[in-house]
């Protein structure tokens, strides 16, 4: 999911849904992100995501928030990864178009989001991936998204 959002120096990487963050630490750890955060509302994985960070030294390089995603600031990111069911990919994908900046990369597993067209598909063991960019083929950012 990393590889194929181009994750790179400088980049900060939300993961929705985060679970025991790994995806976070190795946006930082290997990719050299500036900053990862995760965005998980179970307590128990927020603990083992925070455990994992402290156990990587990333501390103050990657958060874990236990919160519901759709109230978390987003903003600022430059990467968004998803792996949510196809409802929760619908639900959050005003919340992406509303906060999200021009350039934006949004990578979700398994589910597209409804209305968007993937700028780039991607098999995997399991299903596939899909890359989007806000801004591009109507996208969020300054363009509304399409309905189908």
């Amino acid at each position: 999911m990393l590889e194929l959002a181009q994750v790179k120096a400088g980049d900060t990487v939300y993961d929705l849904g985060c679970g025991d963050g790994r995806i976070v630490i190795a946006a930082v750890r290997d990719f050299k992100a500036r900053r990862g955060i995760g965005v998980e509302i179970r307590e128990d994985l927020v603990h083992k995501a925070r455990e994992a960070v402290l156990a990587n030294g990333l501390v103050g390089r990657v958060e874990i928030v236990q919160a519901d995603m759709f109230g978390v600031d987003i903003h600022d990111a430059d990467v968004v990864i998803l792996y949510l069911s196809p409802i929760a990919n619908e639900l959050i994908r005003p919340k992406l178009e509303r906060e999200l900046r021009k350039g934006v990369r949004v990578v979700s597993r398994s589910f597209t989001l409804k209305g968007w067209k993937p700028i780039r598909e991607e098999p995997i063991r399991g299903g596939k991936l899909y890359l989007y960019r806000v801004g591009e083929e109507g996208i969020g950012g300054d363009t509304p998204a399409e309905e189908e």
